[in-house]
């Protein structure tokens, strides 16, 4: 990913220099399994972790040879170790160390994206608590529904981030897994203990069954979650594009003092953040797909998914980080403007009430298809007269005849929209 995206603590999770650093971790322990075995001399074993080294530059050189950055990394540690160097990678295949090493820095990824996500559900939950009663418009299909608070609208997604938290922590569990079973998975040039020693003491699970490579719908898992989590940001990000609207102007991404929102249009303030948030969920949704082409190989293995890897992966991790990052700071510096909230919900001149009003005809006798036409008709003659919904129902014969002036005004009351509000906040645990 450009480092335009890129945040220090991820991106060097991706650096050459860590992956070469847990393949020779993966290297070290199988040594450590085998001498345990009698397969390594224990002196060996002892100057193979005292001068096991590596070089990214001098790797690089050699696989411009060999065309093999594996075994340009072996011939490499050779070069430090010497003549005891025979023991490393002994009985393994290249993927033993490339698929074990890459479930390392996969699971540490997963780490820090839990640790992002974390974050922001801790500012949601603030924001959400801030304004648990501001009300607002609710809207559907973009129109005037019915009053909401804006709490509620951030509960929703504090709610929708935990689901997320659960799938990357399940994806952490998945991609957690090690295997050291040699070229088809058999054992044959390698003993169970080594697998089992060398998963252990890195952290992983041995894989029940394996062929040359660790199976890619772990993979894809992680992916489909990372895209899913990208696409619930992309989710909330559109609705305060939607309310920064300037017929809306509910809520405003923070101007910063010296900030330009347009190089024509000096007025400018753009929601430019969130779109850019938009714009990375059809990434990371692209990367997800690519991932699930992956578990497709032939027989055993082949390579076509290593090339994919090589972008998808480090990609999608470092937008997620980024994209979570930026989406907490969208959210703590969010401008909430309350009066526009109010004025836009009386902008409707009372007409959202009609639910109140539809189950106070009911509760007086009439069908729901009687109460309904009524007051439909009230609210369709108020909005083409220009008036009050409830200047039309005090003026409407049919809605005086059962409903008294208190119980007409009793209908606006905003309390009736707030009252389970303490509740919800209850259910979702903020």
């Amino acid at each position: 990913m450009i480092p335009r995206y890129s945040l220090p603590e991820m991106s060097a999770l991706w650096s050459d220099k860590n992956r070469f650093q847990k393949m020779l971790d993966v290297e070290i322990a199988a040594c450590e399994a085998m001498a345990k075995l009698g397969g390594v001399p224990k002196r060996a074993l002892a100057k193979i972790k005292r001068k096991a080294a590596f070089n990214v530059g001098r790797i690089a050189k050699i696989e411009k040879i060999t065309n093999h950055d594996v075994i340009a990394f072996i011939k490499n540690l050779s070069e430090h170790i010497g003549p005891d160097a025979k023991y490393v990678h002994m009985g393994l295949t290249s993927s033993d160390v490339l698929d074990t090493g890459l479930s390392i820095q996969l699971r540490e990824a997963c780490d820090l994206l839990i640790e992002d996500v974390k974050r922001l559900m801790d500012v949601l939950k603030k924001k959400a608590r801030q304004h648990r009663r501001t009300v607002m418009m609710g809207r559907t299909h973009s129109v005037h529904a019915e009053p909401m608070t804006f709490g509620l609208k951030l509960a929703l997604y504090y709610d929708e981030m935990r689901r997320n938290l659960q799938r990357l922590e399940k994806a952490r569990e998945t991609i957690s897994v090690g295997k050291i079973s040699g070229a088809v998975g058999t054992y044959a040039n390698i003993d169970p203990f080594v697998e089992a020693y060398t998963c252990r003491k890195l952290g992983l699970k041995p894989a029940r069954v394996a062929t040359q490579i660790i199976q890619r719908d772990r993979h894809a898992e992680l992916l489909a979650a990372i895209a899913i989590t990208g696409t619930s940001l992309e989710k909330f990000a559109t609705e305060f594009r939607n309310l920064q609207h300037t017929e809306i102007g509910e809520v405003e991404e923070y101007f910063a003092k010296g900030q330009k929102g347009s190089s024509a249009m000096p007025h400018k303030k753009n929601p430019i953040l969130c779109e850019r948030i938009s714009g990375m969920a059809r990434l990371l949704r692209g990367n997800a797909l690519a991932a699930m082409e992956d578990i497709v190989l032939w027989h055993e293995r082949d390579i076509s998914h290593s090339s994919v890897e090589r972008v998808v992966l480090p990609d999608s991790t470092i937008l997620l980080d980024y994209m979570l990052n930026k989406f907490a700071g969208i959210v703590s510096r969010l401008v909430v403007n309350k009066e526009r909230m109010r004025a836009n919900l009386e902008r409707s001149g009372g007409v959202v009430f009609s639910g109140r009003v539809l189950l106070a005809l009911i509760a007086k006798g009439l069908t729901r298809n009687e109460a309904y036409d009524l007051i439909q008709k009230v609210a369709f003659s108020a909005k083409k007269d220009g008036v009050t919904f409830k200047y039309a129902m005090l003026a409407d014969q049919g809605v005086r005849s059962l409903l008294i002036p208190q119980e007409i005004e009793k209908v606006f009351d905003l309390g009736y929209y707030l009252k389970n509000v303490d509740r919800i906040f209850r259910n979702v645990g903020i």
